[in-house]
């Protein structure tokens, strides 16, 4: 029974695989390409209408996003509670329970109190949230290319922007599966998530025809509160998700490190 049980703790599923591939690129997207550009595009703005602060203004929109998702998720949430009813554990974390009369043992269950194995870290909510900021994300890239004024420009940073967003699409849509999300949901969000790069495209050759430094800022004040959304999600859902679960701990610590190395050296090759 206990060999049965140590065998089922470390196999991995297919999809289970395929499910871990996801956290490492989304945290690559992260640290190496959404944040550093919002950061980035927000200073050169801030140079190029001469405003100079002594406070980190990029850093406090970016946590403006931040802190925007963190208070609508917990809105909803204590929304819901208070229609369902809280719901309270019969055992705390850590608490002996007895097994059945024939075996006289007791275990001790163990796990982390703020964070329970059935915790819906990838909720209906969450998701729309991910796919919201991917999409936002999206736009601006798409509005790059809208912007640039010479065609050699045009097809080095659409080439990127397919390869990059090729490999979004396909973890968002692992984590959309995870979620649980009905099909129709989802094609709706696939569907318009594959839109936002052309219609950033749009955008930015509107933007060409009548430029102004009052759109530029709007854009790269809506860049960093996506951002800021996206690390939330990394940070405080994804991640905590794939690393809290029990088994395979090791493999998965691996398949991180392993697909973050491969998101960081295509995002070094450009």
């Amino acid at each position: 029974m206990r060999e049965e049980l140590r065998s089922q703790q470390i196999t991995l599923q297919p999809h289970q695989l395929a499910l871990g591939s996801s956290p490492p690129i989304f945290l690559a997207t992260c640290l190496l390409d959404i944040v550093p550009d919002s950061l980035s595009d927000m200073r050169e703005e801030l140079r190029s209408q001469q405003i100079t602060v002594d406070f980190p203004f990029p850093e406090f929109v970016l946590t403006l996003g931040f802190l925007l998702v963190l208070i609508i998720e917990h809105m909803v949430l204590d929304c819901s509670e208070r229609r369902s009813g809280e719901a309270t554990p019969l055992l705390s974390c850590g608490e002996a329970t007895p097994q059945p009369a024939d075996t006289g043992e007791w275990v001790v269950e163990t796990g982390v109190p703020h964070l329970p194995a059935d915790f819906p870290a990838h909720s209906s909510f969450r998701s729309f949230v991910l796919f919201l900021s991917l999409s936002v994300h999206s736009l601006f890239e798409g509005l790059a290319v809208g912007l640039q004024d010479t065609e050699s420009k045009v097809l080095q940073i659409c080439i990127a922007i397919v390869a990059h967003k090729s490999v979004i699409a396909v973890s968002l849509s692992l984590l959309l599966l995870q979620s649980q999300v009905p099909a129709c949901w989802f094609v709706a969000l696939i569907g318009t998530f594959a839109l936002m790069s052309p219609l950033g495209i749009a955008v930015g050759i509107v933007m060409m025809q009548n430029p102004g430094p009052s759109s530029t800022m709007a854009q790269c004040l809506l860049e960093g509160i996506a951002a800021g959304t996206f690390v939330y999600i990394t940070f405080l859902e994804i991640l905590p998700h794939e690393l809290n679960a029990p088994k395979c701990r090791l493999p998965k610590v691996l398949s991180m490190l392993l697909g973050f190395s491969v998101m960081a050296a295509l995002r070094f090759l450009g």
